[in-house]
C-alpha cells in the first residue's frame, strides 16, 4: 500500500480498551463493534490465531494479556495487511505478533497440525451468492465467503488447534445451525454461546460461540449482551469493554 498516497484517508485511532494505537483507512476498512465484543468475550492463551485479522484489533486488543505467547494475525488483503502490520510496528509489538498476508487455505502447508492453544475469528458473515452491490473489494471480502467458506474456515480450525484448544467465534444468528453443524462435523463442541442485540427491545443480530476440539458435549447459554439501551447510548457492559 502507498501510504502516501493514501494519507489523507488514514486516521491513527486508539485501540478501545489498551493504550495502543491502530491505523485506519475510514474509506476503505476499520473495526467494528463486533471485533471489540469478540475480543472482550474470548479467552486466549498460548499461540493464538486471529483468522482474518484485518487491521490488527484483535491482536492489538489481546496483546497485553500475560497468557499469550504469541499471536499470528493471518490476512488475504495486501492493502489491510500493511495497514496492520504499519500498526504493529507503531505499538512495538512485533515480538509477540506476527502478521502474515496469506490465504487462509494455505495455512496447513505454512503450520503443522495441532499447533494453536486459541483461534480467534470474525468470518465473512455472508455466502457467496449474495449481492456485492455498492461495495468496496475490501469490504466485500470481510463481508462474504469469497476466499473461504463457513466449513473450510472451521476444518482448518480443527487442523490448528491442539486437543482441547478453543475457538471464539462471532456470526450471525441465520448461520447459527451452519456454524453448529460444522463445528461437531470437524470434532469442535460448542461450549458457550452468547446472543447479542442491538438494544433489548430487538432480536439478536449477531452470537457469540466458544467451541473446544474434542469437548465434552455440553452447551452453556450466557446471558444477552445488549449493544445500546433504549435511548441509543452504549449499555454499562460495552462502555466496560471500551474502557
Amino acid at each position: 500500500m502507498n501510504l502516501k498516497k493514501d494519507l489523507r484517508n488514514i486516521q491513527l485511532d486508539y485501540v478501545p480498551g489498551t493504550n495502543h494505537k491502530i491505523y485506519q483507512d475510514r474509506d476503505s476498512f476499520s473495526f467494528g463493534v463486533d471485533s471489540i465484543i469478540l475480543s472482550s468475550f474470548s479467552k486466549p492463551k498460548g499461540v493464538v490465531f486471529d483468522l482474518g485479522t484485518g487491521n490488527g484489533i484483535i491482536p492489538l486488543r489481546i496483546a497485553n494479556k500475560i497468557e499469550i505467547e504469541k499471536i499470528y494475525g493471518i490476512e488475504i488483503q495486501k492493502e489491510v495487511y500493511e495497514l496492520a502490520k504499519k500498526s504493529i510496528e507503531i505499538n512495538n509489538l512485533t515480538d509477540k505478533i506476527e502478521l502474515i498476508n496469506e490465504d487462509i487455505n494455505n495455512l496447513p502447508s505454512l503450520f503443522p497440525k495441532s499447533c494453536a492453544d486459541t483461534i480467534i475469528t470474525n468470518p465473512p458473515y455472508m455466502k457467496l451468492g449474495n449481492a456485492l452491490i455498492n461495495e468496496s473489494k475490501n469490504h466485500a471480502v470481510a463481508r462474504h465467503e469469497i476466499y473461504i467458506s463457513l466449513e473450510k474456515l472451521i476444518e482448518i480450525a480443527n487442523y490448528l488447534l491442539k486437543p482441547n484448544g478453543k475457538i471464539f467465534m462471532i456470526h450471525r444468528p441465520n448461520r447459527m445451525v451452519d456454524v453448529i453443524y460444522f463445528m461437531r462435523h470437524y470434532k469442535i463442541e460448542p461450549k458457550c454461546m452468547r446472543m447479542v442485540k442491538p438494544k433489548p427491545s430487538l432480536s439478536p443480530n449477531l452470537f457469540l460461540v466458544e467451541g473446544v476440539k474434542g469437548g465434552n458435549k455440553e452447551l452453556k447459554i450466557l446471558n444477552e449482551l445488549s449493544v445500546y439501551d433504549e435511548d441509543g447510548k452504549y449499555t454499562k457492559e460495552l462502555l466496560e469493554m471500551y474502557k
